[in-house]
């Protein structure tokens, strides 16, 4: 038994979403878990919520992380929600709960939120444990996304737990763990949906206020406050969708319970990042249809968005939710191409050379598929401020594409480089290296560092690759 203070029992948890009452949630218990082994600690997410690292025992992680001591109550959130388009009434919290809210020191409201922490009154069946496999896939997605300037939710710990899970056509059993989540909230779309189903529009108002006091405190007590929360979670969500697909990142599931309310990624799933630019590319192997390819991304959440004024009625006028919704294609559009340009290394100046050369780049990577990510990791690497003066010396090792405009985009490229200073130069350079990350968390990526794991428990190149993502800081 650890004699030391746990810090993490010592925090100053602040029961917001608790203070609701039981319309929202069930208060459970952990399951015990035979074993405990931390594979994973965020010691870069411990400053935010003012604990010093090196002050951080692995044995206070598993005490409040594994074996969940110490925290009462635990609280496994209601919710419904639309998936692959259809309404499912039979859902919540199945393997997870909340263990508790803590402010950062930015003053901001965080969650730790479980997955894989035993069964709850919302399981359905399922053991309510989460495979290790998946617990290091999201702890990839996490912080890669992090990384890419992705609002995310995090890893926050990674325990294994001993138990062997079968999963579906599997010949033999796998590892299980148990994982934090550390994020803004866990209130879903699907947490509205499921009180406007109970038809109790008391709660809906209710829930609203509470995410309005606590996500949106700039609007609280405003007279419009409820138009304003909903054209801001509108434009949020508008910006977060941009952020996906200028990372190349598909989700995977984008039903509605899987929809953060503070327009934060979280529980992303089968995710994958694409090879190649393909508005078709589908992550999850079960979306037979296509409905959450990469491509439709931006027209899913627009549709989530819409499903969600369902719900929201009981307290926003229609006409302010449709002027609300109106405004997300031009809040896309505007944060895309600054996002793209950005990671050609400019700033999204109001010019049209801008708009032709990101034309150019995103027909130039769907034409040739040639890898999304390594065009932008060869850019970044290869600049050089004498592109400005010599356009044939630009991505010279990409001059085996057989297409006529990629001529093209070297000219149009030289041109807008042309028109930059020397010192601006430099930062076109300084922004390459910021925006463009150096590694590709791609499929072949993440088995060979499941494989190590597997084949021989070698957690070094999972560790290793997560410095990579970081920066190798």
């Amino acid at each position: 038994m650890n004699s030391r203070p746990n810090p993490f029992l010592s925090l100053d948890y602040e029961p917001a979403l608790e203070s609701l009452g039981d319309d929202y949630f069930d208060e459970v218990s952990a399951a015990e878990f035979p074993q405990h082994i931390l594979r994973y600690r965020s010691d870069r997410l411990l400053p935010q919520i003012g604990l010093d690292p090196a002050a951080v025992k692995d044995i206070d992680f598993i005490e409040a992380f594994g074996k969940f001591q110490g925290r009462e109550p635990l609280l496994a959130l209601r919710y419904h929600g639309y998936q692959f388009g259809e309404y499912n009434p039979f859902l919540g919290d199945g393997r997870g709960f909340l263990y508790g809210q803590v402010r950062g020191v930015d003053g901001e409201l965080y969650d730790f939120g479980t997955k894989g922490s035993g069964t709850t009154p919302y399981s359905r069946g399922g053991d309510g444990r989460l495979t290790l496999k998946g617990g290091v896939r999201e702890v990839l997605a996490a912080e890669a996304l992090h990384y890419m300037g992705v609002r995310t939710s995090r890893c926050f710990s990674l325990v294994e737990t001993g138990e062997q899970l079968w999963r579906g056509d599997e010949p033999s059993p796998t590892r299980s763990s148990v994982m934090v989540r550390f994020s803004r909230s866990h209130i879903r779309f699907g947490t509205f949906e499921r009180l406007h189903y109970l038809k109790r529009a008391d709660l809906i108002k209710k829930l609203v206020d509470h995410a309005i006091e606590y996500y949106y405190p700039h609007i609280w007590g405003k007279s419009d406050a409820y138009a304003l929360f909903y054209a801001e979670l509108v434009q949020r969500v508008a910006e977060l969708t941009a952020q996906w697909m200028a990372a190349g990142f598909c989700h995977g599931v984008l039903n509605t319970d899987n929809m953060s309310i503070t327009g934060e990624s979280f529980d992303y799933g089968p995710y994958a990042f694409i090879p190649t630019y393909d508005p078709l590319f589908t992550a999850a192997y079960f979306d037979y249809s296509g409905r959450y390819c990469y491509g439709q991304q931006p027209n899913i959440c627009q549709w989530n968005l819409a499903m969600l004024q369902k719900p929201l009625k009981a307290v926003i006028d229609a006409n302010d939710l449709e002027a609300g919704l109106a405004k997300f294609d031009e809040c896309y559009a505007i944060a895309y191409r600054s996002l793209m340009l950005q990671k050609l290394g400019l700033v999204a100046t109001n010019s049209s050379e801008l708009d032709r050369l990101l034309q150019l780049t995103v027909s130039l990577l769907k034409e040739t598929q040639i890898s999304y990510h390594h065009f932008f990791i060869q850019l970044t690497e290869s600049f050089s401020p004498s592109w400005r003066e010599e356009v044939n010396s630009i991505l010279f090792l990409l001059d085996v594409l057989p297409l006529d405009y990629w001529d093209e985009w070297r000219r149009l490229y030289h041109q807008v480089l042309g028109q930059l200073s020397r010192e601006e130069m430099d930062n076109v350079s300084r922004r390459l290296q910021e925006v463009n990350p150096n590694v590709a968390l791609l499929r072949p990526v993440i088995e060979s560092v499941w494989e190590a794991i597997i084949n021989e428990d070698d957690w070094q190149p999972f560790y290793d690759l997560v410095r990579q993502i970081q920066g190798g800081q």
